[in-house]
């Protein structure tokens, strides 16, 4: 065999890691009608946050006053006029249906305008920025004070006053969410005082933490990583969605702009890179659509701004569907907005969004403001009496939807031999207290002989009336004979 000590051995390269750190993005400060709609979207979204547990209504003095209301204690859900019981859950699922439906017709009309204009992510991360910009400077300034690898006093200070506000608004975030399951006021004084219940400590420090976490510095990676619905969108769109998109016909080839003249050969973009330097999730617009794009709508306002500072039209970067880029491109003028937002698709949407909010409108007002549930003793099933008579025994469950204790008078109705006692008291009415659900035993008895006490079953009905306003309501169940 032949050996050579000379063969230098050489160490095998570590691999190179798949995983590429984060870059944060320091997005530029713009002006225009898009980043205005932001603003006033934000302070409506957010005053509607936080103001809203502090809105009274006055229900009577047997129901809070707060306008909207979580009562998980009592298992209801106030808003303003309107009161769920949790048998009426249907109603929370018809709003959800609701929203499901709604960001199915705005998307396929406008693309991913819920992420870039009211989403959560999107309205806090848009004030963390903010607040950012106030006290570091804009992108320069920010992205200077990134790259400044000594941590000297003035970073330190700019860190910590950054960190201190962010935790602020994170901590009023957490304290505004757990005031829509109490009353607000006093929930506030138990906060203080260190007298609330641990849930609410515990409730609120988890929001607080991921407000400031997912605000402060996850920012676009939630948008691009955690949250499904970028996966989800491509199937709500088609060529005819509106979406922010850039027009390479008009903008290629790309130049810089010399001596403030253009080469009549290249395109309007400068590549000034003025579009992405604006973008919170930092794409660049010019590479056509992407996933990571919250349809913001940002880039439009900074290209528009170039291209009036450099006399060119505006809407280079804008609103359009891929088929008006592609008849745009070949000479012809696109669809008018309406035909792009009026089409199968969205008017399907539309419909089934309509349908489902008057079915709730209709159930939500054809109910009544009484309500029972009738159960049956199934043991025994029935009951013979002294004198012979059979007896069939109820649990009716009578709920009271007033801000007022209200008489319910309860009898029955299927043959006119049928009678009926009430338990503990010798009366046909029973008094029901204010917003609550009384438990009832009722019995229904069969003189001997006659036809329920020889059938094997009747079908009757159980009505209660409220004696104050003759509200009524009923339901059927059936009476078991001696044939069983």
């Amino acid at each position: 065999m032949f050996r050579s000590d000379s063969v230098s051995q050489t160490e095998p390269e570590a691999p190179k890691s798949l995983y590429a750190a984060r870059e944060p993005i320091f997005p530029r400060r713009v002006s225009g009608k898009f980043r205005n709609l932001k603003w006033y979207i934000m302070i409506v979204t957010l005053g509607i946050y936080y103001l809203t547990p502090w809105l009274r209504w006055d229900r009577g003095p047997a129901l809070p006053d707060q306008a909207v209301l979580v009562d998980l204690a009592n298992r209801r859900f106030f808003f303003f006029m309107i009161e769920i019981w949790p048998h009426e859950f249907y109603f929370v699922a018809g709003l959800l249906v609701m929203a499901g439906l709604g960001l199915f017709l705005f998307t396929s009309a406008l693309g991913r305008v819920w992420c870039g204009y009211a989403c959560p992510q999107t309205v806090w991360t848009d004030l963390f920025i903010l607040v950012e910009r106030w006290i570091e400077g804009d992108r320069n300034a920010r992205l200077r004070l990134h790259r400044q690898k000594k941590l000297d006093f003035r970073k330190a200070r700019l860190r910590l006053t950054k960190w201190t506000a962010w935790l602020l608004i994170s901590l009023a975030t957490g304290g505004a969410w757990v005031f829509y399951f109490t009353d607000a006021p006093t929930l506030l004084v138990d906060l203080v005082t260190l007298n609330a219940h641990p849930v609410a400590y515990t409730t609120m420090l988890v929001l607080t933490g991921t407000t400031f976490l997912f605000g402060g510095f996850a920012r676009e990676q939630i948008c691009i990583y955690a949250c499904p619905w970028p996966r989800i969108q491509a199937a709500m769109m088609d060529e005819d969605t509106l979406v922010v998109g850039y027009r390479h016909w008009r903008g290629e080839p790309r130049g810089k702009l010399k001596k403030g003249q253009l080469d009549p050969n290249q395109g309007d973009c400068i590549d000034c890179m003025a579009c992405v330097n604006v973008c919170p999730v930092g794409i660049d617009i010019r590479e056509g659509q992407q996933l990571e794009c919250i349809t913001c709508a940002l880039c439009i306002d900074a290209c528009d701004d170039m291209m009036e500072k450099i006399g060119k039209p505006r809407g280079l970067i804008d609103y359009m569907a891929w088929t008006d880029e592609k008849a745009e491109a070949a000479g012809k003028p696109p669809k008018d907005v309406w035909k792009h937002i009026l089409r199968p698709r969205t008017l399907l949407y539309t419909g089934l969004w309509s349908l489902v909010g008057v079915g709730l409108v209709v159930a939500l007002f054809m109910r009544t403001e009484i309500d029972l549930t009738v159960a049956p003793v199934r043991n025994p099933t029935f009951v013979t009496l002294s004198d012979g008579s059979i007896r069939n025994t109820y649990d009716v469950r009578l709920r009271n939807k007033h801000g007022t204790d209200r008489p319910f008078r309860i009898s029955v109705k299927g043959d006119p031999t049928l009678r009926l006692e009430l338990e503990g008291t010798p009366y046909a009415s029973v008094e029901v207290p204010a917003d609550t659900m009384k438990l009832q035993r009722v019995y229904v008895i069969a003189p001997k002989g006659s036809t329920p006490a020889e059938s094997e079953r009747v079908d009757i009905r159980i009505w209660v009336e409220d004696n104050s306003t003759g509200d009524r309501a009923y339901k059927d169940t059936v009476f078991h004979g001696r044939k069983n």
